[in-house]
Protein backbone atom coordinates (compact mmCIF):
# COMPACT_ATOMS: atom_id res chain seq x y z
CA UNK A 1 0.00 0.00 0.00
CA UNK A 2 1.34 3.47 -0.97
CA UNK A 3 2.32 5.89 1.77
CA UNK A 4 0.73 9.38 1.99
CA UNK A 5 4.00 10.87 0.75
CA UNK A 6 3.97 8.59 -2.31
CA UNK A 7 0.33 9.60 -2.98
CA UNK A 8 1.27 13.32 -2.96
CA UNK A 9 4.10 12.65 -5.46
CA UNK A 10 1.72 10.67 -7.69
CA UNK A 11 -0.90 13.49 -7.64
CA UNK A 12 1.72 16.11 -8.54
CA UNK A 13 2.89 13.93 -11.46
CA UNK A 14 -0.65 13.55 -12.74
CA UNK A 15 -1.27 17.31 -12.50
CA UNK A 16 1.98 17.99 -14.33
CA UNK A 17 0.94 15.56 -17.09
CA UNK A 18 -2.44 17.28 -17.53
CA UNK A 19 -0.85 20.75 -17.72
CA UNK A 20 1.74 19.49 -20.22
CA UNK A 21 -0.94 17.94 -22.42
CA UNK A 22 -2.96 21.21 -22.34
CA UNK A 23 0.06 23.30 -23.39
CA UNK A 24 0.94 20.87 -26.19
CA UNK A 25 -2.67 21.04 -27.44
CA UNK A 26 -2.64 24.84 -27.44
CA UNK A 27 0.63 24.96 -29.36
CA UNK A 28 -0.76 22.47 -31.86
CA UNK A 29 -3.85 24.62 -32.36
CA UNK A 30 -1.77 27.75 -32.95
CA UNK A 31 0.38 25.84 -35.40
CA UNK A 32 -2.53 25.13 -37.75
CA UNK A 33 -4.27 28.53 -37.42
CA UNK A 34 -3.12 31.21 -39.88
CA UNK A 35 -1.02 33.71 -38.00
CA UNK A 36 -2.85 36.65 -39.59
CA UNK A 37 -6.31 35.48 -38.49
CA UNK A 38 -7.20 36.19 -34.85
CA UNK A 39 -9.09 33.44 -33.09
CA UNK A 40 -12.26 35.58 -32.90
CA UNK A 41 -12.31 35.88 -36.73
CA UNK A 42 -12.15 32.17 -37.53
CA UNK A 43 -15.34 31.27 -39.40
CA UNK A 44 -16.83 34.73 -38.89
CA UNK A 45 -19.09 36.00 -41.69
CA UNK A 46 -20.63 39.12 -40.14
CA UNK A 47 -18.99 42.26 -41.56
CA UNK A 48 -21.33 44.72 -39.86
CA UNK A 49 -18.66 45.81 -37.39
CA UNK A 50 -15.96 46.28 -40.01
CA UNK A 51 -14.81 49.83 -40.62
CA UNK A 52 -15.27 50.63 -44.32
CA UNK A 53 -12.08 51.75 -46.01
CA UNK A 54 -14.13 53.00 -48.96
CA UNK A 55 -17.64 54.29 -48.27
CA UNK A 56 -19.27 55.85 -51.32
CA UNK A 57 -22.77 56.93 -52.20
CA UNK A 58 -23.57 55.27 -55.54
CA UNK A 59 -26.37 56.81 -57.62
CA UNK A 60 -27.69 54.40 -60.24
CA UNK A 61 -29.35 55.19 -63.55
CA UNK A 62 -32.09 52.54 -63.38
CA UNK A 63 -34.45 51.70 -60.54
CA UNK A 64 -33.23 48.67 -58.63
CA UNK A 65 -36.77 47.27 -58.85
CA UNK A 66 -36.23 46.77 -62.60
CA UNK A 67 -35.24 43.21 -63.49
CA UNK A 68 -31.78 42.77 -65.01
CA UNK A 69 -30.93 46.48 -65.37
CA UNK A 70 -31.63 47.20 -61.72
CA UNK A 71 -30.28 43.89 -60.48
CA UNK A 72 -26.75 44.41 -61.78
CA UNK A 73 -25.58 47.25 -59.48
CA UNK A 74 -27.14 45.43 -56.52
CA UNK A 75 -25.13 42.32 -57.39
CA UNK A 76 -22.02 44.48 -57.77
CA UNK A 77 -22.30 46.23 -54.42
CA UNK A 78 -23.20 43.06 -52.51
CA UNK A 79 -20.36 41.09 -54.08
CA UNK A 80 -17.72 43.74 -53.41
CA UNK A 81 -18.93 44.28 -49.85
CA UNK A 82 -18.73 40.55 -49.13
CA UNK A 83 -15.40 40.01 -50.89
CA UNK A 84 -13.79 42.91 -49.05
CA UNK A 85 -15.30 41.90 -45.67
CA UNK A 86 -17.09 45.23 -45.56
CA UNK A 87 -14.02 47.34 -46.32
CA UNK A 88 -15.57 48.59 -49.58
CA UNK A 89 -19.12 49.78 -49.04
CA UNK A 90 -20.99 51.20 -52.06
CA UNK A 91 -24.39 52.49 -50.95
CA UNK A 92 -26.96 52.56 -53.76
CA UNK A 93 -29.23 55.55 -54.27
CA UNK A 94 -32.16 55.30 -56.66
CA UNK A 95 -32.47 57.58 -59.72
CA UNK A 96 -33.26 61.13 -58.68
CA UNK A 97 -32.63 60.61 -54.97
CA UNK A 98 -29.35 62.52 -54.94
CA UNK A 99 -28.57 62.88 -58.67
CA UNK A 100 -30.89 63.13 -61.72
CA UNK A 101 -30.77 59.94 -63.77
CA UNK A 102 -29.18 61.61 -66.79
CA UNK A 103 -26.62 63.61 -64.76
CA UNK A 104 -24.64 60.90 -63.00
CA UNK A 105 -21.37 61.49 -64.90
CA UNK A 106 -21.68 65.25 -64.26
CA UNK A 107 -21.98 64.61 -60.53
CA UNK A 108 -19.00 62.25 -60.56
CA UNK A 109 -16.90 64.66 -62.63
CA UNK A 110 -17.60 67.52 -60.21
CA UNK A 111 -16.95 65.42 -57.10
CA UNK A 112 -20.52 65.64 -55.80
CA UNK A 113 -20.34 61.86 -55.54
CA UNK A 114 -17.27 59.64 -55.82
CA UNK A 115 -18.87 57.14 -58.18
CA UNK A 116 -22.00 56.22 -60.10
CA UNK A 117 -23.44 53.37 -62.14
CA UNK A 118 -24.81 54.46 -65.51
CA UNK A 119 -25.36 54.02 -69.24
CA UNK A 120 -22.83 56.26 -70.96
CA UNK A 121 -25.13 56.88 -73.93
CA UNK A 122 -26.86 59.53 -71.86
CA UNK A 123 -23.68 61.63 -72.23
CA UNK A 124 -24.27 62.02 -75.98
CA UNK A 125 -25.05 65.74 -75.72
CA UNK A 126 -21.74 66.62 -74.08
CA UNK A 127 -19.44 63.74 -75.10
CA UNK A 128 -20.32 62.94 -78.75
CA UNK A 129 -18.33 59.68 -78.80
CA UNK A 130 -20.08 58.23 -75.73
CA UNK A 131 -22.78 56.31 -77.67
CA UNK A 132 -20.07 54.20 -79.29
CA UNK A 133 -19.17 52.95 -75.80
CA UNK A 134 -22.75 52.16 -74.82
CA UNK A 135 -24.76 51.04 -77.89
CA UNK A 136 -24.16 51.28 -81.66
CA UNK A 137 -26.88 50.71 -84.29
CA UNK A 138 -26.10 47.53 -86.23
CA UNK A 139 -22.96 47.29 -84.08
CA UNK A 140 -21.16 44.61 -82.16
CA UNK A 141 -22.82 41.74 -80.34
CA UNK A 142 -22.27 41.46 -76.57
CA UNK A 143 -19.31 39.06 -76.49
CA UNK A 144 -17.78 40.94 -79.45
CA UNK A 145 -17.94 44.19 -77.48
CA UNK A 146 -16.30 42.49 -74.50
CA UNK A 147 -13.50 41.23 -76.74
CA UNK A 148 -12.99 44.73 -78.13
CA UNK A 149 -13.05 46.28 -74.65
CA UNK A 150 -10.62 43.90 -72.98
CA UNK A 151 -8.38 42.89 -75.89
CA UNK A 152 -9.00 45.31 -78.77
CA UNK A 153 -8.13 48.66 -77.21
CA UNK A 154 -11.65 49.67 -76.17
CA UNK A 155 -10.78 50.10 -72.51
CA UNK A 156 -7.80 52.34 -73.22
CA UNK A 157 -9.74 54.50 -75.69
CA UNK A 158 -12.63 54.94 -73.26
CA UNK A 159 -10.40 55.74 -70.31
CA UNK A 160 -8.56 58.33 -72.41
CA UNK A 161 -11.84 59.88 -73.57
CA UNK A 162 -13.29 60.20 -70.07
CA UNK A 163 -10.05 61.23 -68.36
CA UNK A 164 -10.60 64.70 -69.84
CA UNK A 165 -13.78 64.88 -67.77
CA UNK A 166 -12.06 63.71 -64.57
CA UNK A 167 -13.80 60.32 -64.79
CA UNK A 168 -12.45 56.78 -64.72
CA UNK A 169 -14.92 54.38 -66.44
CA UNK A 170 -15.03 50.64 -65.65
CA UNK A 171 -17.01 48.25 -67.88
CA UNK A 172 -19.52 46.89 -65.38
CA UNK A 173 -22.63 45.48 -67.06
CA UNK A 174 -23.87 44.01 -70.34
CA UNK A 175 -27.14 42.87 -71.85
CA UNK A 176 -27.97 41.61 -75.29
CA UNK A 177 -30.22 43.34 -77.83
CA UNK A 178 -33.13 45.46 -76.74
CA UNK A 179 -36.44 45.13 -78.52
CA UNK A 180 -36.92 47.46 -81.49
CA UNK A 181 -39.77 49.06 -79.57
CA UNK A 182 -43.38 48.92 -78.44
CA UNK A 183 -45.93 50.40 -80.86
CA UNK A 184 -49.62 51.17 -80.76
CA UNK A 185 -49.95 50.21 -84.42
CA UNK A 186 -48.15 47.94 -86.87
CA UNK A 187 -44.93 49.05 -88.59
CA UNK A 188 -44.60 47.68 -92.11
CA UNK A 189 -42.91 50.39 -94.19
CA UNK A 190 -40.97 53.63 -93.88
CA UNK A 191 -44.23 55.55 -94.20
CA UNK A 192 -45.34 54.08 -90.87
CA UNK A 193 -42.41 55.80 -89.14
CA UNK A 194 -43.07 59.27 -90.51
CA UNK A 195 -44.77 61.46 -87.93
CA UNK A 196 -44.45 58.80 -85.22
CA UNK A 197 -43.97 60.26 -81.74
CA UNK A 198 -41.49 57.93 -80.06
CA UNK A 199 -39.19 57.77 -77.05
CA UNK A 200 -35.72 56.80 -78.26
CA UNK A 201 -32.17 57.01 -76.88
CA UNK A 202 -28.67 57.10 -78.32
CA UNK A 203 -27.65 57.11 -81.96
CA UNK A 204 -30.72 55.06 -82.85
CA UNK A 205 -32.82 58.09 -81.99
CA UNK A 206 -30.90 60.14 -84.56
CA UNK A 207 -31.55 57.44 -87.17
CA UNK A 208 -35.28 57.13 -86.65
CA UNK A 209 -35.60 60.90 -86.47
CA UNK A 210 -33.92 61.16 -89.87
CA UNK A 211 -36.64 58.86 -91.20
CA UNK A 212 -39.39 61.21 -90.10
CA UNK A 213 -40.20 60.28 -86.50
CA UNK A 214 -40.51 62.82 -83.71
CA UNK A 215 -38.08 61.67 -81.01
CA UNK A 216 -38.13 62.50 -77.31
CA UNK A 217 -35.96 61.30 -74.41
CA UNK A 218 -37.55 60.18 -71.16
CA UNK A 219 -36.24 58.30 -68.11
CA UNK A 220 -37.58 54.78 -67.74
CA UNK A 221 -39.94 55.69 -64.92
CA UNK A 222 -41.77 58.30 -67.03
CA UNK A 223 -42.37 56.30 -70.20
CA UNK A 224 -45.55 54.41 -69.27
CA UNK A 225 -47.40 57.56 -68.31
CA UNK A 226 -46.40 59.23 -71.58
CA UNK A 227 -47.63 56.20 -73.55
CA UNK A 228 -50.85 55.94 -71.58
CA UNK A 229 -51.72 59.62 -72.07
CA UNK A 230 -50.84 59.57 -75.77
CA UNK A 231 -47.91 61.98 -75.45
CA UNK A 232 -45.95 59.36 -77.40
CA UNK A 233 -47.11 56.65 -79.82
CA UNK A 234 -44.26 54.22 -79.22
CA UNK A 235 -41.11 53.62 -77.21
CA UNK A 236 -37.94 51.64 -77.04
CA UNK A 237 -36.31 51.09 -73.69
CA UNK A 238 -34.81 47.73 -72.80
CA UNK A 239 -35.34 43.97 -72.75
CA UNK A 240 -38.80 42.34 -72.90
CA UNK A 241 -38.68 41.42 -69.19
CA UNK A 242 -37.85 45.02 -68.26
CA UNK A 243 -40.37 46.62 -70.60
CA UNK A 244 -43.15 44.34 -69.46
CA UNK A 245 -42.40 45.15 -65.81
CA UNK A 246 -42.94 48.81 -66.72
CA UNK A 247 -46.33 48.02 -68.26
CA UNK A 248 -45.68 48.94 -71.89
CA UNK A 249 -47.69 45.91 -73.03
CA UNK A 250 -50.82 47.42 -71.50
CA UNK A 251 -50.93 50.32 -73.98
CA UNK A 252 -48.74 49.25 -76.93
CA UNK A 253 -49.55 45.72 -78.14
CA UNK A 254 -46.95 45.42 -80.94
CA UNK A 255 -43.45 44.56 -79.76
CA UNK A 256 -40.91 44.59 -82.61
CA UNK A 257 -37.58 42.84 -83.13
CA UNK A 258 -34.62 42.78 -83.71
CA UNK A 259 -33.07 45.50 -81.58
CA UNK A 260 -31.15 47.02 -84.48
CA UNK A 261 -30.35 50.20 -82.56
CA UNK A 262 -28.75 48.38 -79.60
CA UNK A 263 -27.34 44.93 -80.40
CA UNK A 264 -25.43 45.35 -77.14
CA UNK A 265 -26.12 47.55 -74.13
CA UNK A 266 -23.15 48.13 -71.84
CA UNK A 267 -23.17 49.78 -68.43
CA UNK A 268 -20.25 51.33 -66.58
CA UNK A 269 -19.14 52.15 -63.08
CA UNK A 270 -17.79 55.69 -63.30
CA UNK A 271 -15.38 56.87 -60.59
CA UNK A 272 -14.09 60.38 -60.07
CA UNK A 273 -10.58 60.20 -61.53
CA UNK A 274 -8.98 62.18 -58.71
CA UNK A 275 -10.57 59.78 -56.20
CA UNK A 276 -9.57 56.74 -58.28
CA UNK A 277 -5.94 57.85 -58.27
CA UNK A 278 -5.90 57.96 -54.46
CA UNK A 279 -6.98 54.31 -54.14
CA UNK A 280 -4.49 51.56 -53.43
CA UNK A 281 -3.95 49.05 -56.20
CA UNK A 282 -5.71 46.31 -54.22
CA UNK A 283 -8.86 48.43 -53.89
CA UNK A 284 -8.77 49.33 -57.58
CA UNK A 285 -8.40 45.64 -58.40
CA UNK A 286 -11.35 44.75 -56.16
CA UNK A 287 -13.60 47.22 -58.00
CA UNK A 288 -12.39 45.95 -61.38
CA UNK A 289 -12.92 42.32 -60.36
CA UNK A 290 -16.41 43.08 -59.09
CA UNK A 291 -17.31 44.78 -62.36
CA UNK A 292 -15.93 41.95 -64.48
CA UNK A 293 -18.08 39.52 -62.50
CA UNK A 294 -21.06 41.84 -62.91
CA UNK A 295 -20.62 41.85 -66.71
CA UNK A 296 -20.75 38.05 -66.80
CA UNK A 297 -23.69 37.70 -64.42
CA UNK A 298 -25.64 40.55 -66.04
CA UNK A 299 -25.42 39.05 -69.52
CA UNK A 300 -26.27 35.56 -68.26
CA UNK A 301 -29.37 36.83 -66.49
CA UNK A 302 -30.43 38.94 -69.46
CA UNK A 303 -30.16 36.02 -71.86
CA UNK A 304 -31.91 33.60 -69.49
CA UNK A 305 -35.11 35.55 -68.84
CA UNK A 306 -36.38 36.78 -72.21
CA UNK A 307 -37.66 33.57 -73.79
CA UNK A 308 -40.28 32.86 -71.14
CA UNK A 309 -41.53 36.45 -71.32
CA UNK A 310 -42.08 36.23 -75.08
CA UNK A 311 -43.75 32.83 -74.66
CA UNK A 312 -46.35 34.53 -72.49
CA UNK A 313 -47.12 37.38 -74.90
CA UNK A 314 -50.12 35.67 -76.48
CA UNK A 315 -51.80 35.35 -73.09
CA UNK A 316 -51.60 39.12 -72.49
CA UNK A 317 -52.53 40.25 -76.00
CA UNK A 318 -49.05 41.19 -77.22
CA UNK A 319 -47.82 40.38 -80.71
CA UNK A 320 -44.07 39.79 -81.13
CA UNK A 321 -43.26 41.07 -84.62
CA UNK A 322 -40.17 41.10 -86.86
CA UNK A 323 -39.34 44.30 -88.74
CA UNK A 324 -39.48 43.74 -92.51
CA UNK A 325 -36.04 43.32 -94.09
CA UNK A 326 -36.43 46.27 -96.51
CA UNK A 327 -37.07 48.52 -93.51
CA UNK A 328 -34.06 47.09 -91.67
CA UNK A 329 -31.88 47.70 -94.73
CA UNK A 330 -32.97 51.33 -94.84
CA UNK A 331 -32.33 51.73 -91.11
CA UNK A 332 -28.86 50.23 -91.63
CA UNK A 333 -28.11 52.63 -94.48
CA UNK A 334 -29.17 55.67 -92.50
CA UNK A 335 -27.24 54.42 -89.45
CA UNK A 336 -24.04 54.30 -91.50
CA UNK A 337 -24.71 57.85 -92.70
CA UNK A 338 -25.18 59.10 -89.14
CA UNK A 339 -21.98 57.39 -88.00
CA UNK A 340 -20.00 58.97 -90.82
CA UNK A 341 -21.43 62.41 -90.09
CA UNK A 342 -20.59 62.15 -86.40
CA UNK A 343 -17.08 60.95 -87.19
CA UNK A 344 -16.54 63.95 -89.47
CA UNK A 345 -17.52 66.32 -86.65
CA UNK A 346 -15.65 64.77 -83.71
CA UNK A 347 -12.10 63.35 -83.67
CA UNK A 348 -12.78 61.10 -80.66
CA UNK A 349 -15.82 59.64 -82.36
CA UNK A 350 -13.79 59.00 -85.51
CA UNK A 351 -10.98 57.29 -83.58
CA UNK A 352 -13.24 55.00 -81.59
CA UNK A 353 -15.41 54.16 -84.61
CA UNK A 354 -12.30 53.27 -86.63
CA UNK A 355 -11.10 51.04 -83.80
CA UNK A 356 -14.43 49.21 -83.59
CA UNK A 357 -14.65 48.74 -87.35
CA UNK A 358 -11.08 47.42 -87.58
CA UNK A 359 -11.76 44.98 -84.75
CA UNK A 360 -15.00 43.79 -86.34
CA UNK A 361 -13.28 43.20 -89.69
CA UNK A 362 -10.65 41.04 -88.02
CA UNK A 363 -13.17 39.31 -85.78
CA UNK A 364 -15.37 38.44 -88.77
CA UNK A 365 -12.71 36.01 -89.96
CA UNK A 366 -13.44 33.95 -86.86
CA UNK A 367 -17.13 34.70 -86.42
CA UNK A 368 -18.11 33.79 -89.98
CA UNK A 369 -16.42 30.40 -89.79
CA UNK A 370 -16.52 29.21 -86.21
CA UNK A 371 -20.22 29.48 -85.35
CA UNK A 372 -23.17 27.58 -86.75
CA UNK A 373 -25.66 29.63 -88.79
CA UNK A 374 -28.41 31.07 -86.59
CA UNK A 375 -31.06 29.04 -88.38
CA UNK A 376 -29.14 25.73 -88.23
Amino acid sequence: MATSNEKRISNRAALFAVITAFIVGMVGTLAVRPVHAPATAIGATDTSNQVARISWRLPVVFQTTMPVLGDSPVYLTNTIRAASSGAIDLQIFEPGEIVPAFSITDAVRDGKVSAGYTWLGYDQGKIPASPLISAVPFGMEPWEYSAWWYEGGGQQLTESLYARYNIHPIYCGMTGPETAGWFRRRIDTLDDIKGLKIRFAGLGGRVIERLGASVTMLPGGEIFQALEKGAIDATEFALPVVDQSLGFNRVAPYNYYPGWHQPFTSSHLVVNLSVWNTLGRSDQAMLELGCTAAVTRNLAQAEALQGSVIQGFEDIGVSAEILPEPLLRELNKVSDQILEEEAAKDADFAEILASQRAFRTQYAEWKSRAYLPRDF
